[in-house]
């Protein structure tokens, strides 16, 4: 063998024990300490330090730094006690007092008791005790625990974990949120000190002084309160309940956001909303809502449903406005509607049925866009008209057709049109059945005259200044006022493109008879796809078979002090192996085993 192949052999040789060396594990180092007492009845490897009047006692451990009035250290376990004013720092940025703290070099395994305060840049851990492994970087507690962060509040759970590397806390069972402008209170919160957001699992409420908000996931950004929930959420406030698939809040705003499913229900004026898209502006007392937009206006005798491409309710609670846009229909059991747009007072009982001028009466199509009523068989349309309720008796009380009014019904027998029409129209309501009408300024009028047996007696075509329309029990009493020029013809006298009045237009087929047929000429309605947030995933215990097995190593790292070892395990490992057993039986709470269970 050569000289150069020898020396690269010992060198080789001297690099690996080098190596070896330098991957020893550091041990526990009292860098400073007033007075050190031996007692041979503790045993040779037991050494107990006391401060002096100087400075505490200084422990070092890789990067960690400890003070103490008082330790005992346990040399053969690597494990030391610290005892009053205990002070331990990790780094820049983990400080944490108590009055007691166990720590393994070994496991690297600390436990801290009485007054515990860990401090992180973003926030502050007060708990009576509290377990601090840096090996995986998690602090953890579960005999109630408090979290203070400036803009974000105050957090109280009975169970908490920090986990170190990413700013994280993880509280469980009966957690409380409290901060100035309202109180979070779920089951579960994860929350990050850095960026101040924070996810809710499990049945969980955020109450301020004027709103509620209830879900079961979601989430809320403490610093800018704005949140996003899902699964069953909902928001309460000024009276109204709003839910949705999907819900957005700004607090600064006084806004509200919903996708999909939604109902805005108002309980003062007994009303509901639905659509898949709305706003709701706190401050402005209004409501914005699109994607099949249904308004409800309740009633014990029969509700009226309104529907328009958009709907806007306004107003206070005391006084609410509700505006239908474009293609705007309405419908109740007695009575429908369609006009471009559509505006109710529910204080005052008067629904507007309105054309807006983008449609010039020149246009063939303006006719079929004038505003229309369906009252049984009566069909009645102008440029605009007005329905007047009785707020209290919660019924139809009168109606007034503005320009253009035309009145149209059908022949209770023949193919035949009954016609009125007139510059105004005004109509009375008698349980909700229109009774009496009045065609004012140049009426005309097309009546099939029968008799009591129904014959036909004859077709009226007449002028007059004022034409009167009542209905009795099944018939229509006719009565014509002031310059009346016309007369009654026979059937076979009256030419057929004489029987019905310029402007004609029965409409019959656009009546919607039901609350389905309010949204009969929509195109299939396609939801967007809410990617939501992402379901909770259930992480390791924090005692975990990992950090026991660390346990078991540092105990039984010589079989020849097996005896010794478990002799004097360090208390923190005797306690937390006591509870290995009781943690894995351990339950999450039951909100939280449903999460998991079914995820929407």
């Amino acid at each position: 063998m050569n000289l150069a192949f020898r020396y690269i052999i010992v060198l080789s040789c001297c690099f690996a024990t080098a190596l070896s060396y330098a991957q020893q594990p550091k041990k526990i180092r009292i860098e400073y300490s007033g007075f050190t007492v031996k007692d041979s009845l503790k045993g040779e490897n037991i050494t107990t330090f006391v401060r002096s009047d100087q400075a505490q006692i200084h422990v070092v451990h890789e990067d960690i730094d400890m003070w103490c009035d008082k330790a005992i250290y346990y040399q053969d376990e690597d494990f030391i006690e610290a005892f009053s004013d205990v002070v331990v720092k990790q780094g820049d940025t983990i400080n944490m007092t108590s009055d007691y703290v166990e720590y393994s070099g070994i496991t690297k395994m600390a436990f801290a008791a009485g007054d515990v305060v860990l401090t992180e840049p973003q926030s502050v851990l007060t708990t009576d005790t509290l377990y601090f492994d840096r090996t995986k970087q998690e602090a953890y507690y579960r005999t109630t625990g408090k979290v203070v962060r400036d803009s974000s509040g105050t957090i109280t759970s009975q169970v908490g974990r920090y986990y170190m590397d990413t700013s994280k806390y993880r509280f469980l069972k009966d957690v409380v949120l409290v901060n100035p402008e309202y109180t979070l209170n779920t089951n579960q919160l994860d929350f990050y000190s850095e960026t101040g957001h924070s996810y809710m699992y499990g049945p969980s409420t955020i109450v301020g002084d004027s709103s509620k908000i209830y879900c079961e996931r979601g989430f809320y950004d403490t610093n800018n309160d704005i949140g996003y929930f899902i699964k069953n959420s909902k928001i309460n406030y000024n009276n109204r309940e709003i839910i949705g698939d999907s819900l957005f809040f700004d607090r600064n705003k006084n806004f509200a956001s919903a996708t999909n499913n939604i109902v805005v229900t108002d309980t003062i004026n007994n009303s509901i909303v639905k659509g898949h898209y709305a706003e709701v502006f706190r401050a402005k007392d209004s409501v914005f809502i699109t994607k099949r937009a249904l308004a409800i206006t309740v009633q014990e005798a029969d509700s009226i449903y309104i529907h328009a491409d958009t709907l806007m309710i306004t107003g206070k609670p005391e006084h609410r406005i509700t505006r239908a846009f474009y293609n705007a229909k309405m419908y109740k059991s007695d009575m429908s509607g369609k006009a471009d747009s559509i505006h109710a007072d529910h204080k005052t009982g008067l629904s507007q049925l309105i054309n807006l001028d983008r449609f010039s009466s020149k246009e063939a199509y303006a006719i079929k866009r004038r505003p229309i009523l369906w009252n049984l068989g009566n069909q009645m349309t102008g440029d605009s008209i007005h329905l007047i309720s009785n707020v209290e008796k919660e019924e139809l009380d009168s109606l007034k057709v503005f320009n253009n009014a035309f009145l149209i019904s059908k022949d209770t027998i023949g193919d035949g049109f009954n016609q009125i029409k007139g510059q105004r129209l005004i109509g009375l309501f008698e349980n909700n059945e229109l009774h009496d009408v009045d065609i004012i300024k140049n009426a005309e009028i097309i009546f099939y005259s029968r008799n009591d047996e129904d014959s036909l007696i004859g077709i009226n075509k007449s002028k007059s200044a004022r034409i009167n329309m009542k209905f009795e029990d099944g018939y229509k009493i006719v009565t014509l006022f002031n310059q009346v020029d016309g007369e009654i013809y026979p059937e076979s006298q009256f030419p057929e493109n004489a029987r019905k009045f310029r402007g004609f237009d029965w409409r019959e087929e656009e009546r919607p008879k039901s609350v389905e047929d309010l949204f009969s000429d929509e195109p299939p309605l396609e939801l967007p796809l809410i990617k939501g947030l992402d379901a909770f995933v259930p992480e390791e215990e924090f005692f975990d078979e990992a950090l026991f097995k660390r346990m078991d190593s540092a105990a039984e790292k010589d079989k020849d002090e097996i005896n010794k070892a478990e002799r004097n395990l360090p208390k923190s490992t005797q306690k937390i192996k006591a509870k290995r057993d009781a943690d894995k039986s351990q339950k999450l709470p039951e909100p939280l085993i449903n999460e998991n269970k079914k995820d929407n």
